[in-house]
């Protein structure tokens, strides 16, 4: 074999590695599942996203409801120690899953109204669920946990960014923070790209809202 078609050889070889690796980091968190619209499992949903149009005012009117059906159950981080949770965990309650970084302004300037809604409102049908998108270690995040009293908050961590890619290639997320609305069965009720106050009379309005919407 000539060195020219060695060097073809290689730079084959090396472009299919990059593409499986490429697609494992992108849906690796949702274990397969990216990229797929539901069939049955989000039965109503964009129906009952529907009905959060009108609460989503004021601090939240960059909430949007979805059009289509987008089942997350799947989407997978790691808890505070180091053990791997999927919004599946939390089937039967509903979710705010909020995508942050400590290298955000904005991030870190949210989460103490995370921290008071989760307080306020947080229970057995509704959990706040932040997800830190630092790369390498929970060092970072959990000293930001600790310095600024965020003991009100569960902490979870993803350390690849794979959470924000995957939910980037479904347009859920376009920047940092991203937080989503998220059902009982795991499915997307609706998105805010930016940061909030979800401690506002209109973030527990537009919670309220969702859970009624479930309701009825």
């Amino acid at each position: 074999m000539g060195l020219a078609t060695r060097n073809m050889t290689m730079a084959a070889a090396l472009a299919a590695i990059l593409v499986v690796a490429g697609g494992i980091y992108v849906i690796g968190p949702w274990s397969g599942n990216a990229g797929r619209e539901t069939a049955g499992s989000c039965d109503g949903v964009l129906d009952r996203a529907a009905r959060l149009n009108g609460v989503n005012t004021g601090a939240v009117a960059a909430f949007t409801p979805v059009e289509r059906q987008v089942d997350v159950s799947e989407l997978s981080f790691d808890d505070a120690n180091g053990g791997r949770k999927s919004i599946a965990d939390w089937k039967g309650r509903f979710v705010l899953l909020n995508v942050w970084a400590t290298w955000c302004a904005p991030c870190r300037e949210e989460m103490p109204s995370l921290q008071a809604l989760q307080r306020e409102k947080g229970g057995d049908a509704f959990e706040v669920v932040p997800v830190s998108i630092d790369l390498g270690t929970a060092e970072k995040p959990k000293k930001f946990y600790a310095d600024n009293s965020l003991s009100g908050l569960g902490f979870f961590h993803d350390g690849t960014m794979g959470v924000f890619n995957a939910l980037k290639k479904e347009s859920l997320a376009f920047g940092m923070p991203a937080t989503l609305l998220i059902d009982p069965q795991g499915c997307v009720l609706g998105s805010l790209n930016g940061p909030a106050d979800w401690a506002s009379a209109d973030a527990k309005a537009l919670v309220g809202r969702m859970m009624e919407a479930e309701a009825n």
